[in-house]
């Protein structure tokens, strides 16, 4: 136990940035917090943190051993968290990565949705457009919006994903006519720089294959809403997120182009971390987004 709490310390501290942003964040006095410190560093036989009155960093084996310590801490309390779960309430925090299109959106209500729902939780949202690293930037999930490749990382379909080619008629009729997608390159796209491929769109034809369309326009943002108004305004032609078009398309304010041709092997998903004791709230709230999804489909 001692070397748990000493273990605990440590990574509070570096966590922290310093022993006394650790101590107002623990409660524990920064004597306390040195100390523990101190003797895990004599237990390993090994310096961990650099000390100056200006300067805190890690050594070498400071950062292997944060790494490697911070995982123990996880299974450990995820083990806790599952025995406890029959007993208890979820409860505690949850740092979810996820775009700033998700929770601008109508579909952000789902988050809403489950506070509401598991009160003694929290979430801790983090939004912006990149795909972060969950185990070094300390995140437990993320909500992507993707083709999912292939990695370490444990993932849950929660819904299917596409996205629109959107104009307005207006633009269509003056433009017009767009009947397949290397039309594109011949009128004013609305780029949102969010896309990997930014200026180079990639279709898919049944008998031909995938195949890329170079794009450009007056626009080019990182934001789909940013986008979509410029669609609107009759700018351009502009690929929407179907979760974000759907309202205007329904409207008739905007059409649909090229619907054949558009990728269909999207989807929303939930990531983790692979681990051996997957934390109860973890799958909480992984278990809620798929069923609100399937609720509001």
């Amino acid at each position: 136990m001692d070397t748990l709490t000493r273990m605990r310390a440590f990574i509070d501290v570096v966590e922290a940035e310093g022993f006394s942003a650790a101590a107002r964040k623990t409660g524990r006095s920064k004597a306390l917090l040195s100390k523990y410190v101190r003797e895990l560093e004599d237990e390993l036989g090994a310096l961990l943190l650099n000390r100056t009155t200006r300067q805190f960093s890690l050594t070498g084996a400071g950062h292997t051993y944060y790494r490697t310590a911070s995982d123990i801490l996880k299974e450990i309390d995820n083990l806790a968290d599952l025995v406890r779960e029959n007993n208890a309430d979820i409860r505690g925090k949850l740092k979810v990565s996820l775009p700033r299109t998700f929770i601008d959106a109508d579909v952000g209500q789902s988050l809403i949705d489950f506070v509401k729902e598991h009160p003694d939780l929290s979430l801790e949202i983090v939004a912006e457009d990149r795909f972060v690293d969950l185990i070094e930037e300390g995140f437990d999930l993320a909500i992507r919006i993707t083709k999912l490749d292939d990695s370490g990382l444990i993932a849950r379909k929660l819904s299917d994903f596409r996205v629109y080619a959107c104009a307005t008629p207006a633009f269509v009729e003056k433009h017009g006519p767009l009947t397949h997608p290397q039309d594109l390159s011949r009128v004013a796209f609305l780029i949102d720089t969010n896309s990997r491929t930014h200026n180079t769109l990639r279709f898919h034809e049944p008998k031909d294959g995938s195949f890329s369309v170079n794009v450009s326009g007056p626009i080019e943002v990182n934001s789909p809403q940013a986008t979509l108004r410029a669609a609107r305004a009759g700018l351009g032609v502009a690929m929407i997120p179907d979760f974000i078009a759907r309202p205007y398309l329904q409207s008739g304010e905007l059409v649909s182009l090229f619907d054949d041709y558009l990728p269909s092997d999207r989807g929303i998903y939930a990531v983790y971390p692979h681990r051996r004791y997957l934390p109860a709230k973890v799958r909480a709230f992984v278990d809620y987004l798929h069923a609100w999804f399937r609720k509001n489909a």
